[in-house]
């Protein structure tokens, strides 16, 4: 092995032997709960996703099937998930949390966040940016893009962001829905109210990264105590079918849950299927139809869909 290479040997360890310092990745209980670091995992991964089987888990995880097994029946003994037979394959059951569960995943959620943000709040906001962008490098040359199943990530928004909401939807509807410049100062000025009004323990901005683009973006913010309301959805031509929309909503539905939000509530045209589609898999139902002429465009409809929480 030449110097060159030992010498890169020895600086990957020691950034893995910092990195797991810094985020307490060897302490016997991960962030000071009875649970470990990869049973906390586990948990994420099932508060995040849908109809999750075992070997789901076994595949995003890169477990031991036994090891999981006896996860998940620890889990289970303890009342913190269900097991529901799959009507596709007998032998494998979906998983999900419990209302227990959720109860338990919730505050190690929020500790993870509080974590991170002790360890953010010394960088500025540039600096902030550049750590995640070096981050997303990692991950990029270490694992090829044909086994990255979201080769993108999601953050929150720095200046520049808000400026771009606007352009794009500005300019992709235009060319995809003929709607005129009036839609884009409509986004203009949620954008605007967005950022005056902004309450950081209620609402939230996700913009989707791809590549060093800006490839996606959503927003929840508060309607009322009990009632959120989903903003400005959009992912653009060239990272659709990569799941980010889905997951822009999943994560817009997870916070507003763990908010304490009773309801999430948004507004959409019914000519905007793949959307439509997107509210209706998480669980969205249509409440009201309304026509109505806008944006340089005759005989519109708007719909009003909501979700229990």
């Amino acid at each position: 092995m030449g110097a060159g290479t030992s010498n890169t040997v020895q600086a990957f360890r020691r950034f893995n032997r910092f990195y797991t310092r810094k985020i307490g990745a060897l302490n016997e209980g991960h962030l000071d709960s009875p649970f470990s670091l990869t049973e906390v995992r586990v948990l994420y991964e099932l508060a995040h996703h849908d109809h999750l089987t075992a070997t789901n888990l076994c595949d995003a995880l890169s477990l031991d099937a036994g090891y999981l097994s006896r996860i998940l029946d620890r889990f289970k003994k303890q009342g913190l998930i269900s097991r529901t037979p799959s009507d596709s394959d007998a032998r494998q059951s979906h998983l999900s949390l419990t209302a227990k569960g959720r109860t338990v995943f919730a505050p190690l959620n929020a500790r993870a966040d509080e974590q991170i943000s002790a360890l953010l709040k010394t960088l500025s906001p540039a600096q902030q940016h550049d750590l995640v962008r070096a981050m997303q490098t990692i991950s990029t040359l270490l694992e090829p893009e044909s086994k990255r199943t979201a080769p993108y990530m999601l953050r929150s928004h720095v200046p520049g962001d808000i400026g771009w909401v606007v352009n794009r939807h500005g300019t992709l509807y235009w060319k995809e829905y003929g709607y005129d410049e009036r839609f884009e100062a409509l986004v203009a000025r949620i954008m605007a109210d967005f950022v005056d009004h902004l309450d950081l323990k209620r609402e939230r901005c996700w913009i989707a990264e791809r590549n060093g683009e800006n490839v996606g973006c959503v927003f929840l913010v508060k309607q009322s105590k009990t009632v959120a309301k989903l903003r400005v959805l959009l992912v653009e031509p060239s990272a659709r079918g990569l799941g980010i929309g889905r997951h822009l909503v999943t994560e817009c539905v997870r916070f507003a849950r763990e908010t304490g939000y009773k309801k999430i509530v948004l507004w959409t045209q019914t000519e905007l299927t793949a959307a439509r589609r997107l509210y209706e898999d998480a669980g969205f139902k249509l409440a009201g139809k309304k026509r109505h002429s806008s944006w340089g465009r005759d005989n519109l409809v708007a719909e009003t869909w909501e979700l229990r929480l």
